[in-house]
């Protein structure tokens, strides 16, 4: 399953800017392809309609009194549901959280919000982000979207099927052990798991507090990056979190990777680890 129309952070942008398309308008393709695909895949737990019309009538007024926009307006995203939403259920996959409603947003969804995203829903997930497969959700397995009959990989399974099957532009997931960047590989999207404090944890339902970190998924690697620059960066409610600059990742994206050189452990790779390949 692929998505009809290759959206991207950049192109939404260039979209809603020249009048080709609104935020409402396109709120509401993205919500459209939700309940014809959703009931297959059960990447989604929970809609926030209202909440997405009301972020994309703000910045079709905003686009409408010629305002700069904020650098993700308009775009559709998803939250794995360990993430507290404001007023939106938040259930970690469980029945134990099956009615729960925070009264707040984490700092990342907030800092999101403020960049104008249209929040789309609540992603599905292993049970509290403890798992690999995205089979052990009280509220049913999440589909492949390549490969209904496969796992789609997890804990973080719901966001990287949503972003593969075109039904979010971009989604935030957790990591803890991996639960970013394997789903990001079985569903064949970009996943961008961030150093420990990058991002703040505040408002994330803990697996291991000393492993977790919030991510990105998104179909390439310069969205990943503005997403990313959006939610990182020091909060005072989360006193694990990096008081360091957030550098312009999208840019750096940009730059050439000639002379680039990374580092691997020699440990990975055992003792027979061939001195040309050490070097």
């Amino acid at each position: 399953m692929t998505p009809h129309t290759s959206w991207t952070v950049r192109n939404i942008r260039s979209a809603l800017q020249t009048k080709q398309i609104s935020a409402r308008e396109l709120a509401q393709e993205f919500l459209s392809r939700i309940e014809r695909h959703n009931p297959e895949l059960n990447a989604y737990l929970t809609l926030a309609t209202e909440r997405a019309y009301a972020q994309a009538d703000r910045i079709d007024a905003a686009i409408a009194r010629a305002e700069v926009l904020p650098p993700l307006a308009g775009v559709p995203i998803a939250i794995k549901d360990v993430i507290s939403t404001r007023g939106l259920r938040t259930t970690c996959a469980s029945k134990m959280l099956e009615n729960y409603i925070p009264p707040y947003d984490a700092t990342a969804v907030e800092r999101l919000d403020r960049a104008g995203v249209v929040l789309l829903g609540k992603t599905n997930c292993d049970e509290f982000a403890m798992g690999g497969s995205n089979e052990n959700s009280a509220f049913g397995p999440v589909r492949n979207p390549s490969a209904p009959d496969r796992v789609p990989g997890g804990s973080s399974g719901g966001s990287a099927a949503a972003v593969a099957a075109g039904l979010a532009v971009a989604a935030l997931g957790t990591d803890t052990g991996g639960s970013v960047r394997q789903p990001a590989s079985f569903c064949g999207v970009t996943g961008l798991m961030p150093t420990y404090g990058r991002v703040s944890r505040y408002g994330l339902v803990a697996f291991a507090s000393s492993l977790d970190k919030i991510g990105v998924f998104a179909t390439n690697g310069s969205d990943a990056a503005t997403v990313l620059a959006v939610i990182a960066g020091h909060d005072g409610n989360d006193s694990t979190s990096a008081a360091v600059p957030v550098p312009n990742y999208a840019e750096e994206t940009e730059k050439p990777v000639q002379g680039l050189r990374i580092g691997v452990p020699e440990d990975y790779f055992g003792p027979g680890l061939d001195r040309e390949v050490r070097e």
